[in-house]
């Protein structure tokens, strides 16, 4: 009955004139949970009287739902998502097959949606076929797209994997392979060559080769691909044709890892081992110095200094090798900030990187430097600013001080609560108290802080004081509410002024503040109920575009009780 009173309810919903694509998806929701309650039920006691007929029936509600709610709002991107997880969920095949078909009709311009559909073509149908069919179809629509170009050569390379091993075992049963036509092409990948070849001709920047070239690297009988998409234009046609790149040049230092490694023997020792590891990263980072001295960008340093980061971040047991990608890591932030082509990012790294090391002194004069270079900036003060509360230096007032002077007012916040923390914990209450009342951006924490140390008479005196002096926020108002509602004389003419207060300078961007308004005069012992209407009336009034609607429902929900 509960079940068919709630269905009921909702059905009614969807059936107004005006319709609501939140009730479709209510509904929708609501029908799901009930499968899934059905299913948990159903495996906990073993039970599957009528299972076809129930579940078969919600199944073709919640896809009627669906079909509906698509129909009206086709361009709608999430409900024709939602209605393809929810037919992958429920292996309903048929259906999804149908979804995707009408979603490409009416999405033909979103790549991800061709992808996703060719993906579910060749991994879940097992339809290569019909994957690269949808991926011609796509590129017809998108013939620059670089992803699709990508996914479709991984989808042949799969293919031609897939067609190699039931190759290899139908030889190894020895079973006779004359019905079966195995072209030497696709099992090369000749298929996923002519793509790349075609693409090559219409995408430029060396990304797009590079993330070929990775999913290339994925196959073990792709090494004569590899060579022809890095020698296509001449040798090395990468490194010349994209030499001003930084992702060349990263993608070619790296590659000096992969080359000369030692053949895994009997009499290959830990200490051989290192000594090799050693040896390569030394090649990599030697094609690093001479990018950056080509390529001298923000973008060169900062991949050189990722290659440094990942090497010393990766587990050795080797002190020494763990020592010397400390110390190559360090100086490379030291030459990128000597040339003035550190990235404002990579500073904080750094500075962790000389904290975790111990190099305190060193620390500061790159938190100092940071500070200089990047004056505007609130995150490099903070930083600097952190760095000498963690050393517990005495410079620390004098930083922040300096730090207020050089930023924008409207960006201070995140420097004063990080002063007024800091004075918390070390300084006297007198001096936190001025440091608050020389703060304008803080006067929600100036509360609660006087709350928690001087009590409800003084927070009353120090709101009234804060009162004279704009900018306000909305906080600042809720916190004396919140802080009036936690005495035990709670009074309800405090209360009317502080809301009054509030909506002088909120009340036409904000339609919680009434209801709560409203919320408080019906609730309170010493409210008055017959000043709800006025306060309706106003909050229409004075209420701009979609907020009276929002007010409206708000309103509704409170006089129900559902609020």
């Amino acid at each position: 009955r509960a079940v068919l009173r709630k269905a009921s309810a909702l059905e009614y919903k969807i059936q107004r004139r005006a319709l609501r694509k939140e009730d479709f998806i209510n509904y929708i929701q609501y029908e799901i949970n009930l499968l899934e309650l059905i299913k948990k039920r159903r495996a906990r006691i073993g039970y599957s009287f009528k299972k076809d007929e129930i579940e078969n029936s919600i199944l073709h509600r919640v896809h009627s739902l669906f079909n509906r709610a698509i129909g009206k709002w086709k361009e709608d991107i999430q409900l024709w998502l939602s209605h393809v997880a929810f037919c992958k969920q429920w292996n309903a095949k048929h259906q999804l097959s149908k979804v995707f078909s009408s979603m490409l009709a009416i999405h033909p311009n979103k790549p991800a949606l061709w992808i996703m559909a060719a993906k579910w073509e060749m991994e879940t149908q097992l339809s290569s076929e019909s994957a690269r069919h949808l991926f011609l179809r796509a590129l017809r629509f998108h013939p620059e797209c670089p992803k699709l170009y990508q996914e479709y050569f991984r989808m042949e390379l799969m293919h031609a994997e897939k067609q190699r091993k039931e190759k290899k075992e139908f030889e190894q049963a020895k079973m006779d392979l004359g019905e079966f036509n195995y072209s030497e092409e696709i099992l090369n990948g000749e298929m996923a060559r002519i793509i790349y070849r075609d693409a090559a001709q219409k995408i430029k920047g060396v990304e797009f080769h590079l993330a070929v070239l990775s999913i290339a690297k994925l196959f073990d009988f792709t090494q004569d691909l590899q060579k022809e998409i890095l020698e296509r234009h001449g040798a090395f046609s990468l490194q010349t044709k994209y030499a001003d790149d930084p992702l060349t040049w990263d993608y070619m230092a790296r590659r000096e890892l992969e080359l000369g490694s030692l053949q895994s023997t009997e009499h290959t020792t830990k200490q051989m081992k290192v000594s090799e590891m050693t040896q390569r990263e030394e090649r990599c980072c030697a094609v690093f110095e001479e990018a950056v001295r080509t390529v001298p960008t923000e973008d060169m340093w900062k991949c050189y200094i990722a290659f440094c980061l990942e090497r010393y971040n990766r587990k050795t047991n080797s002190e020494g090798l763990k020592q010397k990608r400390l110390e190559r890591t360090l100086s490379v932030f030291n030459q990128a900030h000597e040339s003035s082509l550190l990235p404002e990012a990579l500073y904080k790294q750094w500075l962790q990187l000389l904290l975790e090391s111990n190099l305190f002194e060193k620390a500061t004069e790159v938190a100092e430097a940071a500070t200089k270079r990047f004056s505007l900036s609130v995150e490099m003060w903070q930083m600097r600013l952190q760095v000498l509360i963690q050393l517990k230096s005495g410079d620390v007032t004098q930083c922040f001080e300096e730090a207020v002077k050089h930023v924008k007012s409207k960006s201070t916040l995140p420097l004063w609560t990080l002063w007024v923390e800091w004075s918390e914990g070390t300084n006297s209450k007198e001096d936190t108290e001025a440091l608050y009342q020389e703060s304008v951006t803080m006067k929600e924490k100036y509360l609660d802080w006087t709350y928690r140390n001087g009590g409800y008479k003084k927070v009353k005196r120090v709101f009234t004081s804060l009162c004279e002096n704009r900018p306000f926020s909305l906080d600042f108002f809720r916190k004396m509410i919140q802080i009036e509602k936690e005495q035990e004389s709670c009074k309800m003419l405090h209360l009317r002024e502080y809301y009054e207060r509030a909506l002088r300078e909120f009340g036409s961007t904000d339609s919680d503040l009434w209801v709560d308004y409203i919320k408080e005069e019906l609730s309170h012992p010493q409210g008055k109920p017959e000043n709800c209407g006025s306060i309706h009336w106003r909050a229409m009034k004075i209420l701009q575009g979609d907020l009276v609607e929002d007010f409206i429902s708000k309103y509704t929900l409170l006089q129900t009780g559902h609020l």
